[in-house]
């Protein structure tokens, strides 16, 4: 699949990255990469295999959660690019 720089840019807005000129290529040419190869994976016959809910039979061993080290909502405030009052202020994501 190839990828265009009108895409690269697209990702990045969404990400809120930026990336430089010759960093837009990697970027590119890995996302080729990635892309190619999962239509790489497409390829396969699966006919006969079972879908694997989870890759390993480990159980996870939780802790109880802990709080500490927490946040003051005014200095969490002040490391927000944007904000109204007190709250934060993030651009629209959905509808678009």
């Amino acid at each position: 699949m190839k990828i265009t720089d009108e895409k690269i840019d697209q990702l990045a807005h969404l990400a809120r990255l930026e990336f430089s000129g010759e960093a837009k290529e990697a970027i590119k040419s890995d996302l080729e990469k990635m892309l190619g190869f999962c239509e790489k994976l497409k390829e396969l016959d699966t006919e006969g295999y079972e879908p694997l809910i989870y890759l390993t039979d480990t159980v996870d061993n939780l802790r109880e959660d802990v709080i500490s080290g927490e946040v003051s909502h005014a200095d969490a405030l002040k490391n927000a690019p944007k904000k109204d009052s007190d709250f934060f202020r993030v651009p629209k994501v959905i509808g678009q």
